[in-house]
């Protein structure tokens, strides 16, 4: 859990760094007012509401991700966690997956490395009060503006993945 919790703050501050630096050096005076409407949750994360309930959505997504030959490193059952502490909160599974053929361009040069603290992808699947489930992510394709190369390349490419198979899952707007 600790260390879900440091990658998502520092995934969140690096993105939130290169968004305040895009405008910095694009000329735009920033005021305070501007930098919270710019550091907006939206721009960071995409949430999509499920066609199916939470088991369901949990297990068709772990199969889409196996078949797509996804690897699901970890499973965070946050409802779980947070039981074993003495709180109760509707179900949270969060999903840490990679696919090699993405990871290895990152990992395999020391330059790119530096992003590696926003690995594996993540994938949150939850249910609100309404009684409905959603699904989170990173809005890695929008993050990726802020990259060059292979970097760029990995996240665009990765999240684009991630999207079909999320894509076969929520409910069409």
């Amino acid at each position: 859990m600790k260390y879900l919790i440091i990658s998502f703050f520092s995934t969140f501050i690096l993105m939130f760094t290169h968004s305040l630096d895009a405008q910095r050096t694009s000329g735009k005076k920033i005021t305070a007012q501007k930098e919270t409407e710019k550091g907006t949750k939206s721009d960071f994360f995409l949430e999509s509401k499920s066609q199916f309930g939470f088991d369901e959505t949990v297990a068709k997504f772990t199969a889409i991700a196996e078949q797509k030959t996804w690897k699901i490193s970890a499973t965070h059952d946050l409802q779980q966690t947070m039981k074993t502490h003495g709180k109760e909160v509707l179900p949270v599974k969060v999903f840490a997956i990679c696919h090699p053929k993405h990871s290895s361009k990152i990992l395999e040069k020391d330059d790119e490395r530096i992003i590696s603290s926003m690995m594996p992808c993540r994938v949150s699947i939850y249910m609100k009060s309404d009684g409905k489930t959603y699904i989170s992510r990173m809005n890695s394709i929008a993050m990726a503006q802020n990259f060059d190369g292979v970097i760029r390349e990995v996240m665009t490419e990765s999240a684009l993945e991630v999207e079909e198979m999320i894509r076969e899952l929520v409910i069409e707007k």
